[in-house]
């Protein structure tokens, strides 16, 4: 039997994962508060799943693009700004949006109200990097363009220079 029919097959005794309204591991960025409710360890490391919640006026990072997995982001409240290259689009409540690797892209919450959205990253690959922004700053560093580049880096993820 081939590895890959291996993995394929029902686990003899599959685990479900339940991730309760208080549950869930909180990573904080700046003004970005994220509870992590699959890190990938329930999913073979093929789906993470967080909940953002972005306050009032929260920057986003540098626009970038991801070699290696699709993001989604599905707008729970609030309105959150996601530039695509150079188009803006206003993701209201009920919005979902979809990126596939290698289009660049950012958001930001430029209301006076927080947004609050579930993001997908398939494979899991991107849930360490918010884990390691958090560790940037826990280290009385301040969260710069240039600090989450090069977390972006160990990612499969660039700036998308061409744009700045």
């Amino acid at each position: 039997m081939t590895d890959e029919a291996k993995t394929s097959e029902p686990q003899a005794d599959p685990t479900v994962s339940v991730v309760g309204p208080d549950d869930g591991e909180t990573i904080v960025m700046g003004t970005t508060r994220m509870r992590v409710l699959e890190d990938g360890s329930h999913t073979r490391h093929r789906l993470g799943i967080s909940e953002s919640v972005l306050a009032p006026h929260t920057p986003g990072p540098p626009q970038h693009r991801h070699a290696q997995h699709d993001e989604g982001f599905y707008i729970l409240s609030g309105t959150v700004r996601f530039t695509v290259g150079e188009k803006d689009y206003d993701a209201t409540t009920g919005t979902l949006v979809m990126v596939p690797p290698g289009v660049p892209h950012t958001f930001a919450n430029l209301t006076d109200q927080p947004a609050v959205m579930l993001s997908t990253f398939t494979p899991d690959l991107y849930v360490q990097y918010f884990r390691d922004l958090q560790d940037v700053m826990a280290g009385d560093q301040p969260l710069t363009p240039q600090a989450s580049i090069r977390a972006m880096s160990r990612y499969a993820t660039e700036p998308a220079t061409d744009l700045t």
